[in-house]
């Protein structure tokens, strides 16, 4: 194990123990543990272990991403990952995109792939890794294509020990297969049977640009086949603001349309993105003194949404309590679903512990805020999420075209992608209603407003019906033509009888298995065109 940490101010590295701390390793079996004490006072910065194995080239490999956004997928060793590190430091400074993911604190490299906490090897030679402590460190499962070896690293920067303390480093499991791993994941992380969502939100058909006439006339589209209505980004008057509605918009507030909402039998839900607030609100303004501050009293800046967001700092009592009272409000409104965004942030800049502790202590404010409230979560880590959140995105936005304007394809690995959210939406089902149930985004049939073609638009309403535990809409289905409404009703079939949903990757094809009234069924899906044939 090679430990390297922070001691009286200069960074030490050491592979054995030493007058610093003492280092513990076991192997029994498939269960590798790793320990450390400390003599000393230090701050750990990396823990890591390599071991040699076979990365044949023709092999399947599930590569898991850092938060809910990054691009996930099953592929062969061809798979890259995008590095905004390429990028000039003036242009990042400016925008700075690399904090939607992990490029501040991992190194990214051509010759290299990366899979957080769980990790699996499909064909020659395959195996198999689970992390068994994920809230407490992130696992980095990293291949290195050209030598054949796998590295282990413990994200343990930011983790203080006093003198004496220990804390465990390492605690992973490694399988032989695929099967292995994931019939021991099942194990880990028995069925939730949580209620399947099936629903309307605002986002993907009017963004930012909704109003009460619109929220009510898409509200009458609704029937009894849904539980849930979902008011998205735009009530607002600034992202941050979350106690002041947009009187112009809505200026009967959001009460009479929650009451509306109920009225039809459905659950009333909201957006929020509560650790955030953008440079233009109010909330900045005013309260300076209640957003973190980089090493230059900076405040830090998440990325380029709206006018630019911030992270609040979650180490003032002052902002906790703002963000109860903000959250209060909405519960008291009678809201029954949250949608809380953006969560990734809380892990940006300098943090008191490791970067999956800091997560978990900020999502379990959240749910201890929302009590019994239903939360799906977006922009967040994996593992974080599981027991602090009923639902989990589990892919980047959708785009209204099949793989967003061409100069965002290079961007970032948490761009939005109907392409990418879709290979996020098949590869992780491996969680669904497991950790959570899956979110893969929204499925849009309407003719107008999208780039998506009529077969891409199908294909995508198929695989999140069959994929998902969230099924989400952001149409007026008052204006559906007789096409459409026959799709979506083969759809809801899918979504909720649909059983023993596989899947297998081959090169740019994924083929998907499933059984429908006991009866076989199948389609080939081409990740690179959006479109599915062979169906039987």
């Amino acid at each position: 194990m090679d430990i390297k940490y922070l001691l009286n101010g200069k960074i030490k590295e050491t592979n054995a123990s030493n007058e610093d701390l003492i280092i513990e390793e076991s192997n029994e079996k498939n269960h590798h543990l790793g320990s450390i004490k400390a003599l000393k006072d230090l701050q750990l910065i990396e823990a890591r272990q390599s071991m040699s194995h076979p990365l044949p080239n023709g092999n399947q490999y599930f590569i898991n991403g850092y938060q809910s956004w990054t691009n996930t997928t099953v592929g062969d060793l061809s798979l890259k990952e995008i590095d905004v590190n390429r990028f000039p430091k003036f242009l990042l400074k400016k925008l700075p995109v690399q904090r939607y993911g992990d490029y501040e604190f991992y190194k990214y490299n051509k010759n290299k792939l990366h899979s957080y906490d769980v990790f699996y090897s499909e064909g020659q030679a395959g195996i198999g890794v689970i992390n068994n402590i994920p809230k407490h460190a992130f696992l980095i499962i990293e291949l290195l294509k050209k030598e054949n070896i796998i590295n282990f690293i413990s994200d343990v920067e930011y983790l203080s020990l006093k003198e004496n303390e220990e804390t465990i480093i390492f605690d992973y499991e490694i399988y032989s297969s695929k099967e292995e791993t994931i019939k021991a994941f099942n194990e880990k992380y028995p069925l939730l049977n949580k209620e399947k969502i099936y629903g309307y939100t605002s986002w993907y058909n009017y963004y930012q640009d909704i109003n009460e006439e619109i929220i009510l006339r898409d509200l009458v589209g609704l029937d009894n086949r849904f539980n849930l209505f979902q008011i998205d980004d735009g009530y607002e008057t600034f992202v941050g603001d979350w106690l002041d509605i947009d009187i112009k918009k809505f200026p009967h507030g959001l009460k009479p349309i929650v009451d509306s909402i109920h009225a039809k039998g459905l659950k009333a839900g909201i957006w929020l993105a509560p650790i955030v607030a953008e440079k233009n609100s109010k909330v900045f303004k005013e309260h300076p003194e209640w957003f973190k501050k980089d090493q230059k009293g900076n405040p830090i800046q998440t990325g380029i949404n709206w006018s630019g967001q911030y992270i609040m700092d979650l180490e003032n009592e002052e902002v906790i309590a703002y963000i109860r009272k903000c959250l209060e409000f909405y519960m008291d409104m009678g809201f029954d679903f949250f949608k809380l965004d953006f969560l990734y942030s809380s892990n940006c800049g300098e943090l008191k512990t490791t970067r999956a502790e800091t997560s978990e202590k900020t999502y379990q404010m959240l749910r201890n805020i929302l009590k019994d409230k239903l939360i799906l979560g977006c922009g967040a880590t994996i593992f974080n999420s599981y027991k602090n959140f009923d639902y989990l995105r589990i892919g980047p936005d959708m785009s209204l075209s099949f793989d967003d304007a061409f100069w965002m394809r290079g961007l970032h690995r948490e761009r939005p992608s109907t392409k990418n959210t879709i290979q996020n939406t098949i590869s992780r089902h491996i969680f669904n209603d497991r950790l959570f149930g899956n979110d893969p985004d929204v499925f849009l049939l309407r003719d107008t407003n999208i780039k998506l073609s009529k077969e891409q638009k199908r294909a995508l309403a198929i695989i999140n019906a069959l994929f998902g535990h969230v099924y989400m809409n952001s149409d007026d289905m008052n204006t559906y033509s007789d096409e459409a409404k026959k799709i979506l009703k083969h759809c809801e079939e899918l979504f909720f009888h649909a059983e023993d949903v596989t899947f297998t990757n081959e090169g740019k094809f994924i083929k998907v298995q499933y059984t429908l009234n006991k009866e076989e069924h199948g389609f080939t899906y081409d990740k690179n065109k959006g479109v599915m044939s062979n169906e039987r």
